[in-house]
């Protein structure tokens, strides 16, 4: 059921934990628009641009030493980007909509809004690797390396964009390691959760 007041449901996660299915899961189960790696295909509709032309540049770490900022403007393609997306989660917030959002640093840009539930989702590297190797259809050795890689691009996208440290515990609301509880049960703990902050909300 969707919620009646703004909540914003942000979900942080390490390769492999199934944090995307949980998101997608949450999604549906409370109504909500859902942005993950559709969101570059939104931005790329409102600026009238191919989005193919800025997936090139997603999720990409910002150099400091490669462009410069001037006056707000940067010559880096894909911080570019990244602020295309900062700015339309931050008018779809400003708007008062509720929706679950997938990484972006949305943990940290969106902050400011008192409807937001962040959320870190990790998991044990067995299982993770084991998810990997079914989904993607890879080695374990493969699967290993694939989620350190993807993990590591993670942390230097997130860390070269905000103060706080991708992954670490006091930057979200909760940390859950889905290892635990399975997708159904973390979907489940995680309904309660944010059924309980809903209510508190004022």
């Amino acid at each position: 059921m969707k919620p009646q007041k703004q909540v914003i449901i942000s979900i942080g996660r390490e390769f492999g934990s199934a944090g995307h299915e949980i998101a997608e899961r949450i999604a549906k189960r409370y109504g909500l628009s859902l942005y993950d790696h559709n969101l570059l295909r939104e931005v790329a509709d409102s600026h009238n641009v191919n989005p193919e032309e800025l997936e090139i540049f997603d999720e990409m770490k910002h150099n400091k030493f490669l462009y410069r900022t001037v006056k707000g403007m940067s010559s880096s393609p894909a911080d570019n980007v990244a602020m295309m997306q900062f700015n339309f989660l931050r008018e779809k917030a400003e708007k008062g909509e509720s929706f679950v959002v997938v990484g972006r640093c949305s943990e940290t840009i969106l902050k400011d809004y008192a409807g937001l539930i962040s959320i870190f989702i990790i998991g044990d590297m067995d299982q993770k690797i084991a998810r990997v190797a079914r989904l993607y259809g890879k080695t374990d050795k493969e699967a290993e390396r694939f989620i350190k890689e993807k993990d590591r691009k993670r942390k230097k996208y997130h860390d070269s964009h905000c103060k706080t440290k991708w992954s670490e515990p006091h930057v979200y609301d909760l940390s859950l390691n889905s290892s635990t509880l399975g997708v159904e049960g973390s979907v489940e703990f995680l309904s309660s959760y944010i059924d309980k902050r809903i209510a508190r909300m004022k």
